[in-house]
């Protein structure tokens, strides 16, 4: 797949499919609305709005012969405009819809006679000339869409567009229970971090070297105390800032830094020159010499030193070697570990079938850490017997998702 160019307004008909994709968090849901609102401009879209069958999104009822596409970001959502022209029929208000990525999620402008691979929502240039289609592509189908245009409203303020209110909005709250959580975890509750998602957190800590098991209020309490001296002049408060930031400073400016390297960065394709760009940007996630853990949702924090005193009981720490070939972030596992329970032949097949251990979870889900082989006990054994006899006995699900947090079920 070729780079797209994001400065052009649109790509040639007859060419390969532009596209923008990254593993979703606040930078990326901010780099697609630039990708749309630059692959768009002065393109008019025409007809109906079709859906593929497999998707099990909402049908969006809107349909014009003349209309503009416009797109903007707020944490980890996109709101996409649909505004009819002057004189377009029929005669209809704007419909807007708010994009929730998942885990895949990415637009693509592309030839309407070459829609890429989970194209789900389309919408098509009007005629003449050869017809486009700007496509909502997901691959693992976690993301959604609503009908609306409102952002979530449990939802804090984006740490990209909305700092000031951001910090507000965390320092005012650290009564909340979240905060009684190790540090990790609390910077995927998208109430307080909303655009902060796995890669986020794992740089912002490291940068600190502040150990990601570490109780969330006793970082931040910090902060409310903190105040730059009255005496030093508003350059001098602005250098210090920069050369000494704080996690919540880190938390706006961290996003800023994958924003301003562009393309499309946390992509599939890693030998394109962007993704290397992100690759070399990256300090921990992933990194040879760090080490990882699986935070009580199942996912994997990378990091350096020691893990903090809230870190899992019996959890292992995997270190990062370093290999003759590297894999990218992307083919790492770490944001769906397998489940706990499995039979030995849905292991093999776990172990051969990376791409769907990837794709089995959206951020967020809780899951149990994979035990040990345990003794075989009495109580094990009536268990195996359960199963030779072809019967199932039902088994209780542990639920452990809280609301609004990491690409979670219910707001990705």
């Amino acid at each position: 797949m070729c780079t797209p160019d994001l400065t052009c307004s649109h790509p040639t008909p007859t060419g390969p499919a532009l596209s923008w994709h990254r593993m979703p968090e606040g930078p990326e849901l901010h780099l697609a609305s630039h990708f749309v609102n630059q692959a768009c401009r002065g393109l008019v879209f025409g007809g109906h709005v079709e859906k593929s069958p497999v998707s099990r999104n909402p049908e969006v009822p809107f349909e014009s012969s003349a209309y503009y596409i416009s797109a903007s970001a707020r944490g980890k959502e996109l709101r996409l405009t649909l505004s009819p022209l002057p004189g377009a029929q029929p005669p209809r208000e704007p419909l807007a819809l708010i994009f929730h990525f998942g885990m895949s999620g990415s637009f693509q402008l592309a030839p309407s006679d070459a829609l890429p691979p989970h194209a789900h929502l389309r919408f098509y240039t009007a005629h003449p000339g050869p017809q486009l289609a700007l496509c909502f592509v997901d691959i693992r189908r976690f993301g959604h869409w609503d009908l609306g245009g409102e952002w979530q409203p449990g939802r804090g303020p984006c740490v990209l567009l909305e700092y000031e209110q951001f910090r507000k909005n965390v320092l005012r709250n650290l009564a909340d229970k979240v905060f009684d959580r190790p540090i990790c975890e609390a910077l995927l509750d998208q109430r307080f971090f909303n655009g902060i998602g796995n890669y986020l957190r794992a740089e912002i800590l490291y940068r600190l070297r502040i150990p990601p098991f570490e109780k969330a209020r006793n970082v931040l309490e910090a902060l409310k105390q903190h105040r730059p001296s009255p005496e030093l002049t508003l350059s001098q408060k602005i250098k210090a800032k920069l050369q000494n930031p704080d996690l919540l400073e880190l938390c706006h400016s961290v996003p800023k830094e994958v924003v301003q390297l562009g393309g499309k960065g946390y992509g599939q394709e890693s030998g394109e020159e962007d993704f290397a760009a992100f690759r070399a940007w990256l300090q921990c996630y992933g990194m040879v010499g760090m080490s990882s853990l699986r935070d009580r949702h199942g996912r994997t924090i990378w990091f350096q030193g020691d893990p903090g005193p809230l870190a899992p009981k019996g959890g292992k720490s995997h270190q990062k070697k370093s290999k003759g070939t590297q894999r990218g972030p992307e083919e790492r596992m770490e944001d769906t570990p397998p489940p706990s329970k499995t039979s030995s032949l849905t292991r093999m097949a776990w172990k051969g079938l990376p791409e769907q251990r990837a794709a089995q979870q959206p951020e967020g889900t809780s899951f149990q850490q994979d035990p040990k082989v345990p003794r075989v006990t009495e109580k094990g054994k009536r268990r195996r017997q359960w199963a030779n006899s072809g019967c199932c006995r039902p088994q209780k699900i542990k639920t452990d998702t809280p609301p609004l947090e990491p690409e979670e079920t219910s707001a990705s």
